[in-house]
């Protein structure tokens, strides 16, 4: 199956690339570009991702890329709540991964808070996002197999709360079905506001899951409510 095959909202823009380094530099220059524009007309700009195993090459490519990184912030569409230092930490992949090179110089703003609960570390991650310059300029997304995005996962208790187009939050606490359980994640009208709003998977698998996800209810595929209510540009591979 090619993601041309899929039968895609208007509002969905999709770019099938050969391999999983063309993606990953295909991308990284789409983001610099919208990056760089958010730059030049606002003096400042925003960005934020996701983490996980799948977007290093990404963000290796555009580590290297040059902008005026001392103007842009760098923020995350979720967190395991785990100290930046411990294995499993977003924060600490784009320590490794994407504030090097060039983007040594961005502005990170972390969602990671020490506090005696997970319900207090997401308050606390709200008020730091609040620095955040808003809309976000760039968001960039991935997808599991089971169609949650970010860390709103099918099953968490305030999925519901997170996915509302009113949520007053910009933060909430999401409970994963692995390990480790704890997340912290941003909320659909934060993210959803984004200017650029970018979805990066790859395989044959993803492209299944996305099929599915375009026909099914958010609370059970919540990308769902970003392929529906916004434009979306899809970065594929097989």
């Amino acid at each position: 199956m090619a993601i041309s095959e899929l039968d895609l909202p208007v509002n969905v823009v999709a770019h099938s690339l050969a391999n999983p380094q063309r993606l990953a530099q295909t991308l990284a220059e789409d983001v610099a570009k919208a990056l760089e524009f958010a730059l030049q007309t606002q003096g400042e700009a925003s960005l934020v991702v996701s983490g996980g195993r799948s977007p290093v090459a990404f963000f290796e490519a555009l580590s290297r890329l040059p902008l005026n990184w001392s103007k842009v912030q760098v923020s995350l569409a979720d967190e395991r709540w785990v100290a930046p230092e411990q294995p499993g930490s977003n924060e600490g992949l784009l320590r490794r991964h994407l504030l090097q090179n060039e983007a040594a110089r961005a502005q990170l703003v972390g969602l990671y808070q020490a506090a005696e609960t997970l319900e207090e570390a997401a308050r606390l991650a709200g008020q730091g996002v609040a620095s955040l310059k808003q809309p976000i300029d760039v968001l960039v997304l991935g997808m599991g197999d089971d169609g949650h995005t970010a860390s709103l996962f099918p099953g968490s208790s305030l999925l519901a709360e997170a996915l509302r187009e009113d949520c007053a939050e910009y933060c909430l606490p999401m409970r994963a079905p692995v390990e480790p359980e704890q997340r912290i994640t941003m909320t659909y009208p934060l993210l959803a506001s984004a200017r650029l709003r970018c979805l990066a998977i790859q395989g044959s698998a993803k492209l299944d899951t996305l099929r599915q996800a375009i026909k099914a209810d958010p609370l059970q595929m919540p990308i769902h409510a970003f392929l529906q209510k916004t434009s979306m540009e899809i970065y594929w591979c097989p």
